[in-house]
């Protein structure tokens, strides 16, 4: 809440500072981008000579009867058009050659700087709020370009250019033309402010909604099964009509200014005309003079009428540059030193020194935690919901770090890795097993171009996943659906434990999923997870004791502290939390009640 707080209170003055961290992407493409600048002025003045090339017909040539003069003027007149397209097209070709390549790159380094955040801004940012600053806010941006606002250069050039001449004309006509403009800018100055409010407020709604689509689709089964279509419903539609709202009030500013500006035009035209006209009448102005007025006037108004357009388009992609950089501006809080640290083996030996950890202030996940597995040790986790297993295997792989303590990995804070080298030591597999678009093969390899296909089968094979592989209509390369919804659990986590084997880490943490499975598929995993084990320090997060009862040994957490440590039957023995949890779990499979009353006492243990 407070990053969209923060995100809601964007300071309304950095449009040059914002411009000029732009150029830094566009620098690379200056030469498209000056070729583009040197057109401006070139069409400027293609245009500006058009009224002028039809006084002189007027006023030199039509009076006088000269055909050939006048054929001349013609022919220079559809001169000036033809090289006013010319250069308005090579403009504006370069100007999107040079917005595709430059936000591209944009994207490019947004992507990369996401992956390099911490796993906690995930954890407070929705998915979809992302993928709008990546897509929609980049199109935004986009957009600026496709709609010519680098032409406003070109419209404040040509709007110059239009009084200078018409004061050289004639200059009380001109003043008299020009009373509309003051009233005119304080309209412009009004729009402009509500304008830029109004593009943020929709770009914050926006995400919003693309935030609870991804949410929502992505939860689709428990809103169907929990019959809560309706909810869901009403408040999407909430979403949907607060970003209604702001796009009609959007509407509302531009067909406003769109139409004063037009009336102001109108009002301007008909100004020159009732004087102009009466000094054509008293010979103190020249017909081709006020032709040439009529002419300039209209050419004045269009940049001013499309500046209403091309200023809201403006409007939002300023909106959109601020909140792409915002992100951009996020710290890496967790990455290598200048100098890391790249052993060339690691033998996987892990300290915990007194560690303490909490997510937000001083409530401590973690309190005062030690312990060490030496270099092929397996040791179990166990502990009640909340007590810090899973928090311990994320900091051993630096999702996040420790606010007190330090964690060794073969003798070395692994805040002094290089972290890269760090996380393809350490294999996670996860309860929750993450599959990508694409193929089998794909998700096992995650696109490393060093592990052969051979390797890849011998991986398979290995933790007994090639049985099912083997099944599967393309074999290897049978597609995976989102999420990999076309494979059973058991078959996922069979591909997880391939992934694991295939990138062959120094250090195994394996959160087990076995009790949503069949009991044949219970015993292909039970044996995968042997085989991943052996001769790997391996950090078990146990859920069933049936699976950590040969562990060399047992970590008990129980509130964020060590509160028993050893080896299955000794902590049996001693007839405490442990064996409490055990007696829990057994009289759960059995169908004995009766120690649940000791497990509950447990929960409320000091």
């Amino acid at each position: 809440m407070a990053d969209a707080q923060r995100e809601d209170a964007l300071g309304k003055s950095y449009d040059l500072a914002l411009l000029r961290r732009l150029w830094r992407y566009v620098r690379p493409y200056r030469k498209q981008f000056a070729l583009s600048l040197v057109c401006l002025p070139v069409t400027s003045a293609f245009l500006l000579v058009q009224p002028y090339i039809l006084k002189l017909a007027v006023d030199g040539y039509i009076t006088h009867n000269d055909a050939h003069g006048l054929a001349v003027a013609g022919l220079s007149f559809a001169g000036a058009l033809l090289g006013e397209f010319l250069f308005f097209y090579w403009q504006y070709q370069a100007t999107m050659a040079v917005a595709q390549q430059s936000l591209a790159d944009l994207r490019a380094d947004l992507f990369a700087h996401l992956q390099e955040l911490p796993a906690s801004f995930f954890d407070r940012n929705p998915v979809g709020r992302l993928v709008t600053r990546l897509t929609t806010d980049v199109d935004a941006i986009n957009e600026a370009f496709t709609a010519g606002t680098l032409t406003i250069f070109m419209d404040l050039l040509t709007l110059a250019g239009i009084v200078v001449i018409m004061m050289s004309l004639d200059l009380k006509l001109a003043l008299v033309t020009l009373t509309v403009l003051p009233p005119l800018m304080l309209i412009l100055e009004f729009f402009r402010k509500r304008s830029r409010d109004t593009y943020r407020t929709i770009r914050e709604r926006l995400a919003r909604i693309n935030s609870f689509l991804q949410e929502t689709l992505s939860g689709i089964m428990v809103v169907q099964l929990f019959a809560q279509e309706k909810k869901f419903f009403a408040e999407f539609h909430q979403r949907n009509s607060d970003f209604r709202d702001a796009n009609h009030l959007s509407n509302i500013y531009e067909a406003s200014l769109f139409s004063l500006v037009e009336a102001a035009g109108s009002i301007a035209v008909a100004v020159m005309l009732w004087y102009g006209a009466s000094q054509v009448g008293l010979g103190l102005v020249a017909l081709g003079t006020l032709v040439a007025f009529v002419e300039y006037l209209q050419k004045f108004f269009v940049p001013i009428r499309e500046f209403g357009t091309k200023y809201t388009t403006m409007q939002s992609a300023m909106t959109a540059l601020e909140r792409v950089f915002q992100l951009l501006d996020t710290p890496v809080t967790i990455a290598s030193p200048e100098t890391p640290y790249q052993p060339t083996r690691v033998r996987g030996q892990i300290t915990f020194e007194h560690v303490w950890f909490a997510y937000k202030g001083e409530d401590w996940v973690l309190r005062d935690v030690s312990f060490t597995l030496e270099p092929g040790q397996k040791i179990a986790l166990v502990g009640a919901t909340g007590s810090g297993k899973t928090t311990i295997s994320k900091l051993l792989t630096r999702s996040a770090d420790t606010q007190r303590g330090r964690i060794l990995v073969d003798g070395v804070d692994i805040r002094e890795w290089d972290l890269p080298l760090l996380r393809r030591q350490i294999g996670v597999v996860l309860q929750d097993v993450f599959l990508f678009a694409g193929d089998v093969a794909t998700n096992i390899t995650l696109g490393r171009t060093d592990i052969t296909d051979e390797a890849l089968a011998r991986a398979a094979q290995y933790v007994n996943a090639d049985r099912f592989i083997a099944q599967l209509p393309g074999g290897y390369h049978e597609p995976i659906r989102e999420r990999g919804s076309n494979l059973s659990g058991g078959q996922r986590q069979l591909l997880s434990f391939a992934r694991a084997l295939a990138y062959d880490p120094a250090i195994l943490v394996l959160d087990e999923a076995t009790s949503s499975v069949d009991p044949e598929t219970e015993i292909l995993i039970q044996d995968a997870m042997t085989k991943l084990m052996a001769g790997r320090t391996t950090l078990v997060i146990a859920h069933r004791f049936s699976t950590i009862q040969h562990a060399d040994r047992i970590i008990v957490l129980h509130k964020g502290q060590v509160r028993e440590l050893g080896t299955h039957q000794e902590l049996i023995d001693q007839r405490g939390i442990y064996w409490r949890l055990y007696q829990l779990q057994y009289a759960g499979e059995t169908g004995d009640r009766r120690p649940r009353t000791e497990a509950i006492e447990l929960g409320t243990e000091d």
